[in-house]
């Protein structure tokens, strides 16, 4: 049976008590990666999903990339989340038990460089080339200047001084385990639904899937997510306009056999 964590990026949303019934009702565990602009103007639904159980992540105060940002800017925009965050623990009643952090738009201080290309020999290049198309060309990448790397060590410092870590065990799949992804302090994926395509802005775009039906099929086909011996990290998104596709998927998951993990 394949087995894989599931983590939802930018809550809450208008559709987030929604999503974290549908998800209580299936006993599905989720990470759910807080946008801190969101909390501070709607706290409620958090406050409700820890009590629910569900583990609570940092997003970010403003969803910016790290890249287009100074360090002192980043640094300052996770704490104010961050601080929120625990607020909403303590309002909960509920004791912490992970710090996660996830960067928005997955930049990690060097933009669309995700990680270290260099560091990768070309088999595991050409294994990320399919995770990470949305939106890069690896054809045409160009590596970023050097302060940009420093910002990104810089980053994973901090976040490790902060006490930040990545909840993930038996992620096995050679372009995770053996890269540094597998020793970051941010969460990583190593499946993206795709789901923010079906967004209204998204789909008058030059994007290939239009429908859940074409996301279904990138579960089907997907190099790395039928492998049993790992363990893999899915990636949705609470957006109320798409919280139908997300449950769509969910259950096809389900469906095609996967166990949903606890952290």
């Amino acid at each position: 049976m394949p087995k894989a964590y599931l983590t939802i990026d930018d809550s809450p949303s208008e559709r987030t008590d929604d999503l974290v019934d549908f998800l209580s009702a299936r006993q599905i565990p989720a990470l759910l990666f807080c946008r801190g602009d969101r909390v501070e103007a709607n706290p409620a639904p958090i406050v409700r999903a820890i009590q629910k159980g569900f583990l609570i992540g940092n997003h970010t105060y403003a969803h910016k990339r790290a890249s287009e940002q100074t360090l002192a800017e980043t640094k300052a925009d996770i704490l104010k989340c961050e601080a929120l965050i625990e607020a909403a623990y303590k309002e909960a009643g509920v004791a912490r038990t992970h710090k996660t952090f996830r960067f928005s738009y997955l930049d990690r201080g060097a933009g669309a460089w995700v990680i270290d290309f260099d560091a990768v020999n070309e088999e595991q290049r050409a294994a990320l080339e399919p995770v990470f198309w949305e939106g890069l060309n690896f054809c045409d990448l160009k590596k970023p200047p050097a302060a940009l790397f420093d910002n990104t060590a810089s980053l994973q410092k901090f976040l490790k001084a902060e006490g930040f870590t990545a909840p993930f065990e038996n992620i096995t799949l050679d372009w995770y385990a053996h890269t540094e992804i597998a020793r970051a302090q941010d969460c990583f994926f190593t499946f993206s639904t795709s789901d923010w395509m079906l967004t209204a802005r998204h789909l008058a775009k030059n994007w290939p899937y239009k429908r859940v039906e074409d996301l279904k099929a990138r579960v089907d086909t997907d190099l790395f997510l039928h492998d049993e011996t790992s363990h893999h990290i899915v990636l949705a998104h609470d957006q109320a306009e798409i919280f139908k596709p997300v449950c769509e998927l969910v259950d096809y998951f389900q469906a095609c056999g996967f166990e949903f993990l606890d952290f």
